[in-house]
């Protein structure tokens, strides 16, 4: 067995033994779940009802406003306001609409106030001003000799139904189900380069500074140690990976058999599954969806996105990891590592949602320091498998680059001790 061997498997069955890691692999499944019911629960507690004074000197307004679970409206427009003010300050009231009386719609719609403690909230001014709006409209209406029952009855309230050129019922917000798939598996990529990253970098100052690593490198090459090093972790977080898929699809065969869904891309939905679903609501269609999702791309996108993804930034961290003494010393140098990371994540959410086969898009779904995270989140509305190969070849050749760059640094700064490496020093140890 050559030395590569022998240090991949080192490092891995010292991941794959290693306790924490055992009880990671089956619990943060259970983590995430608990998260998810967790913060679904905290949605639906209702908050405390907050009491919202009015002083409607017009009278126009005051029965306008609707009590609800969340905020109780009191007609105070007999009480003066200068007392109603002292209560906002003893916290008798949430706020107080202060409505002057005037004849000019115009001058009443520039100097109606809300007076509070605390900012509002964004949503709360909004419904106040659409409640003051529609009345005032009315009254504007009414005061030009308009109609307003009939005003009433000719607003139109469009509702689009959605369908594909195959004649299938389309689902609205079903875009947005995508990009959160499609942002999981970017996400998760970005959290396993940084965990399994600096996994590698901790491993390699751990025997750099015990000294083992002169030990070890008296019998193997710096390049054969750090690739070791780096494949290694990531068979382990391969590994990882596969049993959280197969509970995963284990989670979706159970969730299709209490629905009644057909599974696979080609099969359709039997006219008791759509009645079903047409009456029961779109439950048992978005799951049909789902499952007309391109999973297998997405799943074997995943492991080479993963795979090129954590070889590319590893050699990263684990050069860093050679360069310097300390974990401390080494936060100079991870933020240029994390920075492309999360650009990934944001132009992934910010753009893709909106235009998944645009030029920011594909751009940098292209660009091998973002196509991980970027592209995965693409697949799931589709991308053709061109683009897919051209993405994937940029990578895994940067990676090539970036490794023999890193190599380089590796061999020197892994027997330097007791100095601080600087970025200048660093381009100097790639020309040795």
């Amino acid at each position: 067995m050559s030395k590569l061997n022998l240090i991949i498997k080192r490092e891995f069955v010292a991941k794959v033994r290693n306790k924490s890691f055992i009880v990671m692999t089956f619990l943060s499944p259970l983590l995430f779940v608990g998260i998810a019911v967790f913060v679904g629960y905290l949605s639906t507690m209702k908050a405390d009802k907050k009491t919202i004074a009015i002083h409607d000197e017009s009278g126009l307004f005051i029965n306008e406003f609707k009590s609800d679970d969340e905020y109780k409206y009191v007609d105070l427009s007999l009480v003066d306001t200068k007392i109603l003010k002292d209560s906002i300050l003893s916290e008798h009231y949430e706020g107080l609409l202060v409505i002057p009386k005037t004849t000019d719609s115009k001058t009443l719609e520039d100097n109606i106030q809300y007076i509070s403690n605390d900012s509002p909230s964004v949503s709360f001014i909004e419904d106040v001003e659409d409640v003051i709006s529609q009345k005032l409209t009315k009254e504007n209406f009414i005061k030009s000799g308009l109609d307003t029952v009939a005003i009433e009855k000719s607003e139109a309230n469009v509702s689009i139904s959605l369908s594909k050129a195959s004649g299938e019922t389309a689902l609205k917000g079903l875009n947005e189900i995508k990009i959160a798939i499609g942002g999981a598996f970017g996400y998760l990529i970005m959290m396993f380069i940084i965990i399994y990253g600096n996994m590698v970098m901790r491993s390699v100052i751990e025997e750099k500074v015990s000294r083992i690593i002169e030990v070890i490198i008296s019998s193997v090459k710096p390049f054969q140690l750090m690739m070791g090093k780096i494949i290694g972790t990531s068979l382990a977080g391969i590994l990882q990976f596969m049993i959280w898929a197969i509970l995963g699809l284990t989670a979706m065969f159970v969730m299709s058999s209490i629905f009644g869904i057909q599974m696979g891309a080609t099969s359709g939905v039997n006219a008791q599954a759509i009645e079903a679903a047409q009456k029961g609501g779109s439950l048992a269609m978005y799951m049909k969806e789902l499952w007309n999702l391109p999973i297998a791309t997405i799943l074997i996108s995943f492991i080479f996105y993963f795979i090129g993804g954590y070889f590319l930034y590893s050699s990263f961290y684990a050069s860093i990891g050679a360069a310097v003494d300390n974990e401390t010393d080494s936060q100079q140098f991870l933020l240029p590592i994390i920075m492309p990371l999360v650009l990934g994540v944001y132009i992934g959410f910010f753009t893709v949602i909106n235009d998944p086969h645009g030029t920011v898009a594909t751009v940098f779904s292209m660009i091998p320091l973002t196509s991980p995270i970027v592209m995965m989140m693409r697949i799931p509305f589709g991308v053709p498998l061109w683009q897919i190969a051209v993405s994937l070849f940029l990578l895994f050749a940067t990676f090539l680059l970036v490794v023999w760059f890193a190599a380089k640094i590796y061999r020197v700064g892994i027997l330097m001790y007791g100095k601080k490496p600087t970025w200048k020093e660093l381009y100097k140890w790639s020309k040795y």
